[in-house]
């Protein structure tokens, strides 16, 4: 009983000190500061990467990534393929805790760190970037809340981010995502905020990475998606302005696969810019013919002229500050979109390109969109364009 009762003592003891070394707090969360989490690491920069392993997803990369917006369309890709090679990824999520749970299948165990914090409190973003020797960026939102404007969520976050990372000392790669367009000049807010954030970017750090992709297709996207649900819930599709606007969409997995191939690089991307594009180039038509041969439906177009399309979109701009209630999110009838939409969005003849990453861009039609064949009616072996007839067998 002595040798029990001192082996607990001592445990006791044992954990009493891993307390003391390293309190228990969750309360990192809000005005809280912590000074566990202060940006004190080091400010020469923390050397070369302690790597271990066969570079798989059970090995050690040396890479720390805070990844920012890791729960939206594209950080579900990014985040897998960071974790495959054995990267840590901390997850700063401000909704439920459910929201960055399918990421954590991702990777090893303890490689996926969902971290809660307030993106309107500099402490709290400092917490969630305290171990990190990158940071990148993804956030960013195409129609405005009552909450979020454009302004503060594409540029102002990203001019916060690269400041506290300039303060940080410790952070070897900021990567910034932006959008093929990005103008001050544009009529669409959002990508005059992101035209904006480039600049405050590079006037912070400027060794920051800033990637532009075009429109991203994929299985959660936010162009074909919308589009197939119009067209199969009222049997046409709106096309605003003729669809003769050209656009050269590319595979989100691609984006994330440029992403990775630029922070594992030996530097040469650092400082530049990169306009990221399919292979192909479309107008907004054709690609909404793809679509409906994917989906296979019979395809029926309403012509709308731009005015007729922005005086249908204005209402919920006008009146999302106005009413005491949260109104629900565009999708076709975005305006901001329509007037980003008004311009051929392809990629510039001079700008660094996948072909300067190494990668060979898919193709648009075929696998990249095969997720659309959910909306085929019937089942995903028939559709309205496709008889459902089953053959009889023949006579005997």
């Amino acid at each position: 009983m002595q040798t029990v009762s001192r082996r607990l003592a001592r445990d006791s003891s044992s954990i009493y000190s891993l307390k003391s070394l390293y309190p228990v707090s969750d309360r990192y969360y809000g005005n809280y500061y912590d000074r566990r989490y202060a940006s004190t690491l080091t400010t020469k920069g923390i050397g070369h990467l302690v790597r271990k392993g066969t570079g798989g997803r059970s090995s050690v990369s040396g890479i720390v990534a805070t990844v920012f917006g890791a729960t939206g369309f594209l950080g579900r890709y990014l985040v897998q393929q960071l974790a495959k090679t054995g990267s840590q990824v901390l997850v700063p999520f401000r909704g439920s805790e459910d929201s960055p749970r399918h990421l954590k299948l991702m990777g090893d165990l303890g490689q996926i760190v969902p971290m809660k914090y307030n993106p309107r409190d500099e402490n709290s973003i400092k917490a969630v970037m305290a171990k990190a020797n990158v940071v990148i960026n993804l956030i960013g939102r195409e129609h405005e809340t009552r909450n979020y404007s454009f302004e503060e969520v594409n540029h102002h976050m990203a001019e916060k981010l690269a400041k506290i990372s300039k303060e940080h000392g410790g952070i070897m790669r900021f990567i910034q995502l932006s959008c093929l367009g990005a103008s001050k000049s544009s009529p669409s807010r959002m990508l005059q905020a992101k035209a904006a954030a480039e600049e405050s970017i590079f006037r912070e750090l400027p060794e920051a990475t800033i990637l532009r992709p075009a429109v991203m297709v994929g299985t959660e996207d936010r162009i074909l998606n919308p589009w197939a649900q119009f067209a199969k819930k009222y049997n046409f599709l709106p096309v605003i302005g003729g669809g003769s606007t050209k656009i050269q969409p590319v595979y989100v997995a691609d984006v994330a696969s440029a992403i990775v191939t630029a922070l594992q690089d030996d530097g040469s991307s650092m400082g530049k810019l990169y306009e990221l594009g399919g292979p192909d180039v479309y107008t907004i038509r054709e690609l909404a013919e793809i679509m409906y041969e994917v989906i296979r439906e019979w395809p029926h177009y309403v012509n709308l002229p731009y005015p007729v399309a922005k005086a249908i979109s204005t209402p919920r701009d006008v009146l999302l500050n106005k009413v005491p209630f949260p109104l629900p999110s565009p999708s076709i009838f975005n305006l901001d979109m329509i007037n980003a939409f008004s311009s051929d969005k392809l990629v510039s003849e001079d700008a660094l390109t996948f072909n300067d990453l190494g990668i060979v861009p898919h193709k648009v039609k075929g696998y990249p969109i095969e997720y659309l064949i959910q909306y085929r009616k019937g089942g995903p072996n028939y559709g309205s364009t496709v008889s459902e007839r089953v053959p009889t067998e023949p006579p005997y």
